[in-house]
């Protein structure tokens, strides 16, 4: 069977992670699911690794937003949208484990975010993406050798120091399943 596009867990967790999936007939995009429970203070921001991946085709990249429900209660993705390049997958630092980094920007004093394990807390899309005249997926040497922010970068970034430095400058505390 040839693979196309989709989701595989994480190794170490292919019997305790729901995979993404569509909700309706119609439904464009592929729901992601917590995969434990969590409390955002206002202001504040978790991680969570999803223990999810996803292959695609080279011309392809999966976009990240938060379902309209989250968002009616303030809940945002830190980045505001995720992207996740096919050469992520089973990258060497983390397998291409998709993780959310989640703000919730109700003001101080206003309510926790409160999400249930298995609760619908993003969704993706897959896009095809087009490239500028006399640009090529060919033409481009550099590889990826890192897991999350690490596109274009020669030297590998570690995903814990990077959510380590992000925590230490906006002072965020980290929730994750490892």
């Amino acid at each position: 069977m040839c693979k196309f596009r989709g989701f595989e867990a994480v190794t170490g967790y292919e019997n305790t992670v729901q995979l993404p999936a569509r909700s309706t007939k119609h439904s464009g995009a592929y729901d992601f699911y917590s995969p434990l429970p969590v409390r955002i203070p206002p202001r504040q921001t978790v991680t969570i690794h999803t223990n999810v991946k996803a292959y695609m085709q080279p011309n392809e990249l999966l976009l990240l937003f938060t379902r309209s429900r989250g968002g009616k209660k303030g809940l945002q993705l830190k980045n505001t949208t995720g992207l996740i390049d096919s050469d992520y997958y089973n990258n060497p630092d983390n397998e291409g484990n998709i993780i959310l980094m989640l703000r919730n920007t109700n003001d101080l004093g206003g309510e926790d975010i409160v999400i249930s394990q298995g609760e619908r807390i993003a969704q993706g899309v897959f896009v095809n993406f087009l490239l500028a005249d006399g640009d090529s997926l060919e033409n481009h040497a550099v590889e990826r050798t890192g897991g999350i922010g690490s596109t274009g970068i020669g030297i590998k970034d570690k995903d814990k120091e990077l959510e380590d430095d992000l925590a230490e400058l906006f002072g965020e505390r980290k929730v994750s399943v490892e």
